[in-house]
């Protein structure tokens, strides 16, 4: 992904991409369903699945603090992504299975945290659109912003470390570390929203949410269910974040 491409700026190209997307919250098993035999389809076309895995929806789909969110680009299928709002109270998240020491300290220490897992994206169409990955984890963003979180999880084979540093300002904790659960090495890593949160907005401004956005993606408390959610990226101004987030006092964090 280039900067720039005939003279239109790459966060200008991103943008256009967003007026023919779509997000859709997955409210049901059916819609649960069709989301894991995607995954399916991903994970074995990438062998990126584990040899005795089977199955692609498990019972963290359905917790309470997951939210799986589905990608459409012209009404079609596309990708798909599961966040976890992750505390000290309620600490499960897909990072855990495989750095599960690092996990725990972070939460004790009292960060809480956005941790996206279950990345797919349909083989047939995602090798074609390079922009994918940045449009399905752009949720992320929007969720440590609506639940207040200190930080976005990354836990990724050791091959997109770079991708996470260049477009989230990612920071590694573990270099890596193989996990059987994929039969892959994989890396963990954190974007501290917090600190680069402002300079993460301003530089790719297609991350950009308005309260509305981040209201149907992650509400949970009798309000309506909305089943096309509409980017708002492009309706914010360019000077504007659109939100900030606090800095947390207790560790002398410095605010995003």
């Amino acid at each position: 992904m280039s900067d720039s491409d005939g003279g239109q700026s790459f966060p200008a190209r991103m943008m256009d991409v967003l007026s023919r997307i779509e997000y859709r919250r997955a409210e049901c098993f059916e819609d649960i369903e069709m989301i894991g035999k995607m995954r399916y389809k991903a994970y074995s076309t990438s062998g990126k699945l584990a040899p005795k895995s089977r199955h692609m929806i498990d019972d963290a789909d359905f917790d309470p603090h997951a939210h799986v969110l589905a990608v459409y680009y012209d009404g079609e299928l596309v990708s798909s992504v599961r966040l976890h709002h992750v505390t000290r109270e309620h600490p499960l998240c897909q990072a855990s299975s495989d750095f599960g020491e690092e996990i725990d300290k972070l939460l004790e220490e009292g960060y809480s945290f956005i941790d996206p897992a279950r990345f797919a994206a349909d083989p047939a169409t995602g090798s074609e659109h390079s922009w994918l990955p940045l449009i399905t984890l752009r949720p992320a963003i929007a969720a440590a912003a609506y639940f207040n979180a200190d930080l976005v999880m990354q836990h990724v084979h050791t091959s997109h470390v770079s991708f996470y540093k260049r477009f989230f300002y990612a920071e590694t904790i573990v270099p890596s570390r193989y996990c059987p659960r994929y039969g892959n090495d994989l890396s963990l890593m954190s974007t501290n929203t917090r600190r680069t949160g402002a300079k993460l907005l301003t530089r790719f401004p297609f991350f950009k949410t308005l309260p509305s956005e981040r209201t149907m993606l992650f509400a949970r408390d009798g309000s309506p269910r909305y089943q096309t959610i509409v980017p708002t990226a492009r309706f914010i101004a360019d000077g504007d974040l659109a939100y900030s987030l606090p800095p947390a006092e207790d560790r002398g964090e410095q605010a995003a």
